[in-house]
C-alpha cells in the first residue's frame, strides 16, 4: 500500500509539472503586455539596429519559450529583446508564451 501511494503521489506531481510547465495563457497576457508595442504592428520596423520586427502571435510555443530564455541568458542577441527578456522568470517566460501561442496569427 505505501508503495502505491507513493506511486500516486508521483504521478500527481508529474502531472501539476506538466500543467504549469506550459504556462498560464491568462497570467501571459498581462505580463506580454510591452510585446505588442512593437510584435502587434503589422510591418513594424525598428530604428537601431534595423530589424524587421515579426508579428508573434499563434507562434509555436516551445520555439517562444526558447527565444525567450536565449535572449535572456544573452545567447540571443538583440538589445531591446535582451533588455525585456533579462528580468523574466522561467514561469514569466512559459506564461507569455502561452499566451502568444494560443493567439491567432491573423491578429
Amino acid at each position: 500500500m505505501p508503495i502505491l501511494r507513493l506511486a500516486a503521489s508521483l504521478l500527481l506531481s508529474a502531472t501539476a509539472f506538466t500543467a504549469s510547465a506550459q504556462g498560464n495563457a491568462e497570467a501571459g497576457k498581462n505580463k506580454a503586455y510591452t510585446c505588442t508595442g512593437c510584435h502587434g504592428i503589422a510591418g513594424y520596423k525598428n530604428v537601431y539596429p534595423h530589424y524587421h520586427v515579426p508579428k508573434i502571435g499563434g507562434q509555436n510555443y516551445e520555439y517562444l519559450v526558447t527565444a525567450l530564455t536565449e535572449y535572456k541568458n544573452g545567447n540571443r542577441t538583440h538589445p531591446t529583446m535582451e533588455a525585456q527578456a533579462e528580468g523574466f522568470s522561467d514561469q514569466d517566460i512559459a506564461d507569455i508564451a502561452a499566451y502568444l501561442a494560443s493567439l491567432s496569427n491573423a491578429k
